[in-house]
């Protein structure tokens, strides 16, 4: 589903004004070190699966019902790795603002779901398992700026710091 109901409903009342939304991203990788990603319909750019949380749900589910309905991937979810507020407006062809706070999500294929990418829907035109030193081009700015934020998540994590990243009166902690 490209653009969730409620937010529909909303955009019905408030035009194109500014909408701050929850959204979540997930990476995933499975035992072999390759990262899941999906070439966008609305950018042909290769990224991190994400999308918006629907009222009431749990982010970490967010995330495993998004990798689901556009790779048919299942996954468990087992790492935050941040969560940041984006300062950024997004403004999309038929002129809607938006504005995310994202949940960062480490996730890991579900060895007991389907474990084979495919196209699930409209967003995406391809999907598939790429290594990191080998990953498609192009590949969408929030998903490198992304990706930094695990590789540091899991440096701290090895180091015995798992928190979440965050920022605090300006500082990334």
């Amino acid at each position: 589903m490209a653009t969730p109901e409620f937010v529909l409903k909303l955009r019905r009342k408030i035009g194109h004004d500014l909408l701050w939304l929850m959204g979540v991203s997930g990476y995933v990788e499975d035992e072999r070190g390759r990262v899941l990603l999906g070439r966008r319909s609305d950018t042909g750019e290769w990224a991190m699966v994400y999308g918006i949380n629907e009222p009431g749900e749990e982010p970490a589910d967010t995330v495993a019902r998004e990798v689901k309905e556009e790779t048919g991937v299942d996954v468990i979810v087992t790492d935050l790795v941040s969560v940041k507020s984006s300062r950024r407006i997004l403004t999309y062809a038929n002129g809607d603002n938006t504005m995310y706070m994202d949940h960062l999500f480490i996730c890991r294929p579900d060895p007991a779901g389907n474990t084979e990418p495919y196209v699930g829907d409209e967003e995406s035109l391809n999907v598939g398992w790429f290594f990191p030193d080998e990953l498609p081009g192009p590949l969408a700015a929030t998903t490198v700026e992304r990706m930094g934020y695990v590789r540091e998540y899991l440096r701290n994590k090895a180091g015995g710091d798992a928190h979440a990243q965050f920022c605090f009166n300006g500082e990334i902690h």
